[in-house]
């Protein structure tokens, strides 16, 4: 049997509260109220716990750091996650969590669009019965960032293409957004799209690859030090 099928603990969350705050604020927020339940820490009437978000890393290791901080500042944000100091010490800066039951009780009294997180937002969602007669569905953010490479590039690329939507969305469960790629595109190629050597690089698998978070934020790129590793080239990409 697979090793990655359920022989650990596994994490649970409702679909519907998915929905409704976004699925990577969904894990943790499930993972929260698991550790409220074994708290003993009632401050002001409230259970609380705390942890740093390197000890979040360690639960959520499948996450960089990064995404963990915005996730949990999306759901102090939406009013569903408390946090306070409550240590004497000015100098100790540990976060206390607990939840907004009541807040989130309102979640299921109110029936607003699904605030669908950005990474999740490919999952398709159609149901027997659906028609033509709905209202049309906005641009997914996989056919958004191609289509803007291909008119920044003159390429054609093909959204569908299943390898370009794994690449893609790999990238947006890691929290980085449409305008992330669109930068990415735009200072890329700037760069490569009149050099004969590097046009080559300008495609899905190079640009959102293992090197995105880099391109991302380097400011420029020196041509005369480019090496082999500095290209996300994936077996089975043409």
């Amino acid at each position: 049997m697979s090793s990655l099928l359920l022989n650990e603990s596994p994490m649970i969350v409702l679909p519907s509260l998915a929905k409704k705050i976004g699925l990577n604020e969904a894990i943790i927020l499930q993972q929260i109220h698991y550790w409220i339940q074994k708290s003993s820490h009632v401050i002001e009437g409230k259970t609380w716990i705390y942890n740093t978000y390197q000890q979040w890393n360690q639960q959520f290791s499948f996450w960089s750091l990064s995404t963990i901080k915005r996730t949990i500042r999306s759901l102090e944000d939406q009013g569903l996650l408390l946090s306070e100091n409550w240590d004497r010490s000015k100098m100790d800066q540990t976060k206390w969590y607990t939840i907004d039951y009541e807040r989130l009780e309102t979640l299921e009294l109110t029936s607003p669009e699904p605030k669908i997180h950005e990474a999740e937002i490919e999952i398709d969602q159609t149901e027997p019965g659906n028609t033509s007669e709905m209202t049309p569905q906005k641009t997914s953010p996989v056919t958004e960032i191609i289509s803007y490479l291909n008119e920044k590039t003159n390429a054609a690329y093909e959204p569908s293409l299943q390898k370009t939507r794994v690449i893609i969305q790999t990238r947006m469960r890691e929290g980085f957004t449409v305008e992330d790629f669109k930068k990415v595109i735009d200072l890329k190629s700037t760069e490569w799209l009149y050099d004969s050597r590097m046009y080559k690089y300008l495609r899905p698998e190079i640009l959102f690859g293992s090197k995105f978070y880099s391109y991302l934020h380097k400011k420029s790129f020196n041509l005369n030090t480019l090496r082999a590793e500095d290209f996300d080239v994936l077996d089975g990409y043409g």
